[in-house]
């Protein structure tokens, strides 16, 4: 049987305050693309389908929609929940989710309770077993843990090892794993070595929600992971791949390259995985230059996002510059080679005997913003307010 990996959608995505809904839509009609090019059974979803746990209406009908796509396909769409989705919507709206064929999961379960989601590939009929894991933070682990398997539990005093109790949630649903079936267990977990892909959530990333790709059971043909931004593959006695996000969601993702992944799994056998880049998504680029040069590599730019650094002194009128060159720039900073001069030591003496206009000269040439038109600016304002206007 086959299906589609992917995660880290982040639907409802800003970047610099634009908009990405409409990278989005054509993102996501590249996926439906593949998963009908590809005659997948399924698709599995591993978690940050939003970009924030109360999205815009926008946004959920994109997602809606093309979920409702997938199924109506008859495709099995399963779908869990990540650090950034609210894991209790997913849960109040998993009945009528359900009618349309789609299956999705806030919050981890017992095997027995739809923690283990069973079908049979509409292309071999084989059976297949998918055992979900969403985003646990810390405190749930342990309350999933206890609800889930209360007699696995280690002793109290690992109460509070993340490790120990993701563990035992990952054992206990893969005794619902079937010899004769395909096994696969999706989660939306950091995992110790996995690289970073730049825009995660620090805080849900950092070593106390870690657990090693080794906890994965050698019985699974596949662990399809969400949370890292980057694709990648985990050293692991099972397969243990990050889909990584579909579209960089800030500079930090930049060089990563956006993809799914296509899965072919049969029973007895580890799966085969094949990475489909996508093509849709616009690139972040960094660029560096003073004005002209930059003015000089507007083409190449094409519909790229830009992060700028101006490798000259700042002035007024500089953002502009960039602007008009640069429409789609959504970063501009000046380098830090150019952002200020030395530092020296002045006399208060020495303050007393300069005039305001002399010491607004030494100010702008001191943070790197030396223009005769900002002094002439402030020139004008102080003549005002010393004249008493």
């Amino acid at each position: 049987m086959k299906f589609l990996h992917t995660s880290d959608w982040h639907v409802g995505k800003t970047l610099k305050g634009r908009p990405r809904i409409d990278e989005h839509r054509a993102v996501l009609r590249e996926i439906v693309g593949h998963a009908r090019a590809h005659a997948v059974d399924a698709v599995l979803i591993a978690g940050d389908i939003y970009d924030s746990s109360n999205p815009g209406a926008e946004a959920q009908q994109l997602v809606v929609r093309t979920l409702l796509t997938l199924a109506q396909d008859g495709i099995e769409v399963i779908a869990i929940a990540g650090n950034h989705d609210h894991g209790a919507t997913f849960e109040a709206y998993r009945p009528v989710m359900g009618v349309a064929g789609i299956h999705v999961y806030g919050q981890a379960r017992a095997r027995d309770k739809g923690g283990v989601h069973s079908f049979r590939a509409r292309s071999t009929d084989e059976p297949v077993n998918v055992a979900v894991i969403p985003f646990l933070s810390q405190r749930y682990a342990v309350r999933a843990a206890q609800l889930i398997a209360p007699g696995d539990n280690v002793p109290a005093r690992n109460v509070g090892s993340y490790d120990q109790w993701v563990r035992n949630i990952v054992t206990h649903l893969a005794e619902g794993y079937d010899p004769d079936g395909v096994n696969v267990m999706t989660a939306h977990v950091t995992c110790t070595g996995g690289a970073m892909g730049g825009g995660e959530r620090a805080a849900q990333s950092i070593f106390e929600y870690h657990v090693p790709a080794g906890i994965f059971p050698i019985d699974s043909h596949y662990v399809a992971l969400g949370h890292l931004h980057r694709r990648q593959e985990l050293a692991a006695q099972a397969p243990v791949h990050y889909a990584g996000s579909p579209l960089a969601v800030d500079f930090g993702e930049q060089e990563n390259t956006p993809t799914v992944l296509l899965v072919e799994a049969t029973p007895g056998l580890p799966a085969r995985v094949s990475d489909l880049v996508l093509t849709s998504p616009r690139r972040l680029r960094t660029v560096e230059g003073d004005v002209e040069q930059l003015r000089s590599a507007a083409d190449a730019c094409g519909d790229d996002w830009l992060r700028v650094r101006v490798k000259q002194h700042a002035y007024a009128g500089l953002r502009e510059d960039i602007l008009e060159a640069l429409p789609n720039a959504l970063e501009i900073h000046v380098h830090p080679e150019f952002a200020q001069t030395g530092t020296t030591t002045v006399s208060n003496a020495q303050i007393a005997a300069k005039s305001p206009a002399d010491l607004f000269a030494d100010y702008c040439a001191h943070v790197g913003r030396d223009d005769e038109r900002v002094r002439a600016m402030f020139n004008a304002i102080h003549d005002d307010l010393t004249a008493g206007r």
